[in-house]
């Protein structure tokens, strides 16, 4: 099971069982172990998990974070967790403070639903108090796994996840305050545009006040207007492969003059390398050509741009691609 597999089953598990976790306890058992299991590390080793980990600060000792997450014998995230229906807001300063005495280079407070992960990009060995990724378990995104994904220990890399951080962390707050821009217009956006477009004079207050509705709707209505032009494109695609489908289908079991019968399972497997390539090239250059011994996929209808082959029978199924010196290498 992949990463993305794993995510959404505690995704599942999260909305099943949150309304009965009644404690901190319960959320770490229910929610935040699977997930750190899930990102490879085993939570039964305490070479590589440790739990109640203890973090000295100043004159307090003792003072312990949930767990951290130990590479090469060293810490490497340090994880703060709280209930599931607590506001996260509230508690990253606690996170700060261990994360200042620790050697680890990563921090992450969460809640079991929400995840937040930061390091020390402005100052070093300073928690940055933006978080560079941050996500909803229940609602998250293809990219929001390919950078959780940096994380599994498999392809864990300090400098690789440290590299991206940065885009990260700006992208993340460039989107919350266009977010809120969007939701309630402030002074300095509003007038930004009023400036540019209001031709009678001075800009007043009162100027201001009605160019913020303005400019709200004018926002409402603009990302509308994107939305239903990408819901007519998606239409008008979904309208031509079915209408591409119906054709094939409709040559399915036709017999020609050498007793070619192309099958309901060869067209499957047609518009499934379709599917994958369709996000490389214009879908209308992948076409098929159906032979007595083979079932062949061809670019530009060419048959010396081969992409695949298949041979199908009742006990086996084989495809085959070309090599450099054009020779097929088959694989059930």
């Amino acid at each position: 099971m992949d990463l993305k597999d794993e995510i959404k089953q505690i995704s599942e598990r999260v909305e099943k069982l949150k309304d009965q976790i009644n404690t901190e306890e319960a959320t770490k058992n229910a929610f935040i172990m699977p997930f750190i299991k899930a990102l490879g590390y085993d939570v039964f080793n305490p070479l590589e998990v440790v739990p109640e980990y203890v973090t000295d600060i100043g004159t307090k000792k003792g003072e312990k974070i949930d767990y951290a997450i130990f590479k090469d014998g060293s810490p490497s995230i340090l994880i703060e967790c709280k209930h599931w229906n607590k506001n996260l807001d509230l508690h990253d300063g606690q996170l700060l403070r261990y994360f200042h005495v620790s050697k680890a280079k990563f921090g992450l407070l969460t809640n079991g639903i929400l995840y937040k992960f930061y390091t020390d990009l402005d100052n070093s060995n300073i928690m940055d108090k933006i978080p560079f990724l941050e996500f909803n378990i229940t609602e998250i995104k293809d990219s929001q796994i390919e950078e959780l994904k940096k994380f599994h220990k498999s392809y864990f890399d300090v400098d690789s996840i440290i590299n991206s951080a940065s885009e990260l962390k700006y992208l993340l707050h460039l989107k919350q305050l266009f977010s809120s821009e969007i939701e309630n217009p402030s002074t300095d956006f509003v007038s930004h545009f009023a400036k540019q477009v209001y031709s009678n004079g001075r800009v007043t207050t009162k100027v201001l006040e009605q160019f913020t509705s303005l400019t709200k709707k004018a926002i409402q209505q603009h990302l509308n207007e994107i939305i239903t032009e990408r819901l007519k494109t998606a239409l008008k695609n979904e309208a031509q492969n079915e209408k591409q489908i119906e054709d094939i289908q409709s040559d399915i079991n036709k017999t020609d003059n050498d007793e070619i019968i192309t099958t309901s399972e060869e067209v499957e497997a047609f518009m499934i390398v379709k599917s994958i390539l369709r996000q490389r090239v214009d879908a209308n250059r992948i076409v098929y050509r159906d032979a007595k011994s083979y079932f062949a996929v061809l670019l530009d209808d060419n048959n010396r741009k081969t992409i695949c082959r298949f041979y199908f029978s009742d006990n086996k199924k084989i495809i085959a691609v070309l090599d450099n010196d054009k020779k097929e290498v088959r694989t059930e």
